[in-house]
């Protein structure tokens, strides 16, 4: 079994500054807001939460092969 990682960096895609943070490990994060301009990311068209769509990092959920939901 591999391991799951914790932690994700997002980068915003409206002012680009960087957070890194714990993810939830038994949900999705649909709503994120940003540090550094304060505007609410959602997931991207297709995508199933604000760390699958913005962060360096998969979900937990999606790392371990389930879906977000």
């Amino acid at each position: 079994m591999t391991d799951i990682k914790l932690t994700s960096t997002l980068t915003c895609p409206s002012c680009g500054h960087r957070s890194t943070d714990e993810m939830p490990i038994d949900a999705c994060q649909f709503f994120y807001d940003c540090k550094g301009c304060g505007v609410v990311l959602r997931p991207n068209k297709g995508g199933c939460c604000v760390y699958c769509s913005f962060g360096d990092t998969p979900c937990p959920p999606i790392q371990e092969g389930s879906c977000c939901a």
